[in-house]
Parts: structure tokens; C-alpha cells; sequence
């Protein structure tokens, strides 16, 4: 019983409800009498684990990739990273005198910065997965459409801000965001219309929101693992899942 449910989780997840009835009811029948699968092999449940990983490795892979890379978050509306709320004011009221060009200068940095920290989360979010156990698996698989984001999220969110704020840092000053920030601090606060003055800190704000982009965009790739039929192109993912739909 423990097999068949877990094969009917794995084929949630991976195929589409419409195309997945003949493969699950094959797949399940491999586990449950220990016969060959459609595929013409057996299929254990150390396997069933196993392509279950691979699965979500190529999704959110596939989601790193996507924002790390030149205009990852900078040419893409929903997670560019503009000015922190408390600066918006200075913002405007720099773009109003004419500094607009320092304005745009350092959101693009600030971007840049966010593109490449993001680099350093595949391996974080691999480990996770090698270290899922079939207890896990069968949470994450059945337990809603964002349970498997929500696990990254509980396992990998204190390391990737970590690994994040470092690398953020050196990025921010390397790309002169820090520099231009600076300056867009250092000549709000010094106008006789600025009463609150700014924290001209980038590294904790550009951090969160590395982070929340990143977590967006593997929700965004569990969503289509689950919802799409999924490309089943290695040994593994064929003999557990069997040939492309």
C-alpha cells in the first residue's frame, strides 16, 4: 500500500491528471507485484525516491537559472529590485533636480548584485534535496500546491541568506551600488526638505529580496512540475515514470 502511494503522489506531481492514468496504473502495478514496468524494467521504491529528487532538481535549477543571468531580475518587472520604500521620497525628489541618471545607476547595480548572489543557491537547495528522505517526499508530494516551495523554504531559507549576504555585499560595493546609494543618502539627507533621513545599509534589503524572488520562482516551477507533463528525458525519470506522455 506504502508503494502504490507513493507512486501516486510522484505521478501528482510530475504529470498531468488528464495524461497520467495509464502510466500510474502501470508503474503502480510494477511496485505492487514486483513485474517489469512499461519501460520493460523493474522499479523499486529507492527509485520511485530517486526520480522524485531528480524532478525537483531540474525544476529549480531551472528556476536559478532564470534569475541568475544578465537582466534576471533587472529586465524583468516582477523582481526587479528597486529603491527600499523609505528611499522612494529621496527618489523622487532626486529625479525632480535632474539626478535621475544616479537614480537609475544604482537600481541597475543593485540588480546586478541580486543576479549574481543568486548563483550561490544551487547548491544549497541541492543538498537539500539529496538529504530528502521518503518521509519527506511523501509530505511535500501530497501535501498541497505549494508544499514543496514551503520545504525549501523551512530547509534552505537560514542558509541561502547566509550564503547570500556576503556575496551581496562585495557585489553591491563591486558594482558601485553601495557608492551610488551612498550618494543618493548623502544628497537627499543633506536638502532642507528632508526630515527623515535615509539608512544608506543596501545588504539586508537586497538580500530579502533575492530571496523572496528566488522562493517565487521555484513555487513557480513546482506549479508547472505538477500541473504540466513533465519532459522525461533521463534513464531514471523513464523507468519510474516512463516514456514522454
Amino acid at each position: 500500500m506504502l508503494k502504490r502511494t507513493i507512486l501516486i503522489a510522484a505521478g501528482a506531481l510530475v504529470l498531468h491528471t488528464s495524461a497520467n492514468a495509464q502510466i500510474l496504473k502501470k508503474v503502480g502495478s510494477v511496485l505492487n507485484s514486483g513485474s517489469t514496468s512499461a519501460t520493460g524494467a523493474n522499479v523499486t521504491e529507492g527509485e520511485a525516491a530517486g526520480g522524485i529528487k531528480e524532478a525537483l532538481e531540474k525544476g529549480v535549477l531551472k528556476g536559478i537559472g532564470l534569475l541568475n543571468k544578465q537582466d534576471g531580475f533587472f529586465g524583468n518587472e516582477l523582481y526587479k529590485v528597486l529603491l527600499p520604500p523609505d528611499a522612494l521620497k529621496a527618489e523622487k525628489a532626486l529625479r525632480s533636480i535632474g539626478m535621475g541618471s544616479l537614480v537609475d545607476k544604482a537600481i541597475l547595480q543593485i540588480n546586478r548584485s541580486a543576479e549574481n548572489a543568486v548563483g550561490f543557491a544551487a547548491p544549497i537547495f541541492v543538498n537539500a534535496i539529496k538529504q530528502m528522505t521518503i518521509t519527506d517526499a511523501m509530505k511535500l508530494l501530497t501535501g498541497g500546491q505549494n508544499s514543496a516551495t514551503n520545504f525549501f523554504k523551512e530547509k534552505t531559507t537560514a542558509s541561502l541568506v547566509a550564503a547570500f549576504s556576503p556575496v551581496i555585499d562585495s557585489a553591491l560595493n563591486q558594482t558601485a551600488a553601495t557608492k551610488y546609494y551612498g550618494e543618493i543618502v548623502t544628497k537627499y539627507n543633506s536638502l532642507p526638505t528632508s526630515f527623515t533621513k535615509l539608512d544608506p545599509d543596501l545588504k539586508g534589503y537586497v538580500t530579502n529580496k533575492a530571496v523572496g524572488a528566488l522562493f517565487d520562482q521555484i513555487g513557480k516551477e513546482e506549479a508547472a512540475i505538477r500541473n504540466n507533463p513533465a519532459a522525461r528525458t533521463s534513464e531514471l525519470l523513464k523507468k519510474v515514470f516512463g516514456g514522454k506522455s
